[in-house]
């Protein structure tokens, strides 16, 4: 930890202390810079849809992980984040491949975070969905 900064370690540990089993998806926090944070959702065939499309919904739900993984990562382990608002466009339909997410604050006050989250299929390539949120911090 680096100030209220976790590092990938320590934002691992709280991921999983915090979050309920069915956000973690196996997640596998892969790296925490200055600005950005990547994390690894693997594949599980669980994830495919209906036409063999991956599941909207299990996207979604990677992309409110990886959002609020990067709120923990720079507000720390004293404060939650709270979403309070989201913004999601699909960009096109997903591998059946391991997804990658970059996610970082964009601004921070005191009481509020602005955030933002890429998902890829596999590689950090093309994006598959794009995620905007704003955040409320509280207390833990």
């Amino acid at each position: 930890m680096i100030g209220n900064r976790l590092d990938a370690e320590t934002l691992a540990s709280l991921l999983q202390a915090r979050l309920p089993a069915i956000d973690l998806h196996d997640l596998v926090v892969e790296e925490v810079d200055d600005q950005d944070l990547r994390l690894r959702f693997p594949f599980q065939q669980a994830f495919v849809g209906p036409g063999g499309i991956f599941s909207g919904p299990t996207l979604l739900g990677f992309a409110d992980t990886a959002l609020y993984a990067a709120a923990q990562a720079v507000i720390g382990a004293d404060s939650i984040a709270l979403v309070s608002t989201m913004a999601i466009s699909f960009l096109k339909p997903a591998q059946s491949a391991d997804v990658i997410s970059l996610s970082r604050a964009i601004t921070r006050s005191r009481s509020s975070l602005h955030l933002e989250a890429w998902l890829f299929s596999h590689a950090v390539v093309d994006p598959i969905l794009h995620a905007t949120a704003s955040s409320v911090i509280r207390p833990a």
